[in-house]
């Protein structure tokens, strides 16, 4: 499978995310907590899109919350592949490869062509 270029550097930056996961907290097996950090950030992410949707809270910087939330979203997942030996560049890019196939304006009902 081709990898995708521009997360060709996501290999190299879990490696060392590893390396600093296990220097600061040990190669313990903390899967549950990565996985609890993600759900914090994806709810600090959620609380930034709604406020400036709702166009209140306009003293709190809204766009520099989403783009930490949103950081430390991926760095808590490549924790969560850590705990489990998996390639977060792999996983992408063949998720990517069967998301691209999709045209959900040709093909309302699942994304792709039937073969029947």
């Amino acid at each position: 499978m081709k990898e995708i270029p521009v997360i060709s550097g996501l290999r190299a930056i879990q490696a060392d995310h590893k390396e600093w996961q296990e220097r600061n907290f040990g190669v313990a097996k903390r899967s549950h907590r990565t996985l609890l950090g993600m759900l914090e950030e994806l709810g600090e992410l959620s609380h930034a899109h709604l406020k400036t949707e709702q166009g209140i809270r306009v003293n709190e910087d809204h766009e520099a919350a989403r783009r930490d939330a949103i950081g430390d979203v991926f760095i808590y997942m490549m924790g969560y592949c850590n705990d489990f030996d998996l390639d977060l560049t792999d996983i992408i890019s063949e998720t990517w490869a069967h998301v691209m196939k999709r045209d959900w304006e040709k093909n309302k009902s699942n994304g792709v062509e039937s073969n029947g």
